[in-house]
């Protein structure tokens, strides 16, 4: 399959990169140079965007400005490369005969739906409740997308949970409800080309978790109580180390649906989170490091 990549030389575009690379040929955008990307350039371009996308059998659009670049750059900016830009690939892509296309979201979209205090049970139904610019423009994107999208060029959205680095025992219980890997996302990304898909879909994509939706007032008020429950052996390595666990949970994403329809397994859990921290993995944070404020 020849396949656009927007966004390749970021964090999951390089993940997506890495998970196709092998079985198909892929063409990365970007505006910044790394190894996955072919041609530097920016996703609103349409002279750079028409060539590109001669022969292309599937879009998987990654671009755009997220979670760091609040307060960094404008809202017209999000809005340019996150709505408007988004509109016109999409049209593009239509008028050049593609017949997929993937849309990189994000679950921090839901915004106000998580409310302090009390644990929500998060899946593909639950409404967004965007809360700053880059919540806002990607919501308003996948509407955009659903609007526009048709049985000749579907649209899959997967809306990706956190998967920054962070310090190591917070990844480690988010793997458990709120948090992936950047390589499992590539790999939802490449079951999504084979999935035949309605005109439009979108999917969760977080780790697989053990909690149930009952178990949801008790995570946010005793969740060590649920740990030993749901997760033995889990708790036994926090406290083998020494690691403090979350005094709340707000939130579990479930990832039914991107399991159900797309055969999507994540394989990278809080396991592998404690071996990066022990080899020294700069994708995971020393413990107790700090990092920016983000929501995932």
């Amino acid at each position: 399959m020849k396949i656009l990549l927007t966004g390749s030389s970021g964090r999951i575009g390089r993940a997506i990169y890495g998970a196709l690379a092998a079985q198909h040929d892929v063409t990365g955008l970007d505006r910044h140079p790394f190894a996955t990307t072919d041609t530097l350039g920016d996703v609103a371009d349409e002279g750079i965007l028409h060539p590109l996308l001669y022969g292309v059998d599937a879009v998987i659009h990654a671009a755009g400005p997220h979670a760091p670049h609040v307060d960094v750059v404008s809202d017209a900016e999000f809005e340019r490369v996150n709505i408007e830009a988004t509109h016109d690939l999409y049209e593009w892509a239509r008028a050049a005969g593609v017949t997929r296309f993937v849309y990189t979201s994000t679950t921090a979209l839901y915004g106000d739906a998580i409310v302090p205090g009390a644990c929500a049970w998060v899946d593909e139904e639950t409404p967004p409740q965007p809360r700053s610019v880059y919540h806002r423009t990607k919501y308003a994107a996948e509407v955009m997308l659903e609007e526009m999208a048709t049985d000749a060029l579907p649209v899959q959205v997967m809306r990706v949970s956190r998967c920054f680095p962070e310090s190591a025992q917070k990844m480690a219980a988010y793997r458990l409800h709120r948090g992936v890997d950047a390589r499992d996302v590539g790999t939802a990304h490449a079951l999504a080309l084979k999935h035949h898909a309605a005109a439009f879909e979108r999917f969760i994509l977080s780790g697989s978790t053990p909690f149930h939706p009952q178990d949801c007032e008790t995570l946010a008020r005793d969740p060590r109580a649920v740990f030993e429950a749901r997760a033995p052996d889990f708790l036994a390595a926090m406290d083998a180390r020494g690691w403090p666990l979350p005094r709340s949970v707000d939130r579990v994403y479930s990832n039914a649906k991107a399991h159900e329809r797309l055969g999507w397994r994540p394989r990278w859990g809080w396991e592998e989170v404690m071996a990066q921290a022990d080899r020294a993995d700069l994708e995971v944070l020393p413990v107790g490091a700090g990092a920016a404020a983000r929501t995932a």
